[in-house]
């Protein structure tokens, strides 16, 4: 009985084992947030200056107070 037990123990030890492939290639997730930081940093550059672009337009406005 006590083989059995062990066999399925075995078994599901088998099953439930992981392989983490982060770990396994710390290079390519570093080359990941390396481009996700660069990627957030442009997409950041390029929203500010349409948004100052668009402030500076409507500062050109001629304003007529009554």
């Amino acid at each position: 009985m006590a083989a059995i037990d062990l066999l399925a123990l075995e078994a599901r030890h088998q099953v439930i084992k992981r392989s983490n492939w982060a770990s396994e290639n710390p290079g390519v997730v570093l080359v990941f947030c390396i481009v996700f930081i660069v990627a957030v940093g442009i997409i950041a550059l390029v929203i500010y200056r349409k948004w100052m672009a668009r402030k500076a337009a409507r500062q050109s406005y001629e304003v007529e107070q009554r």
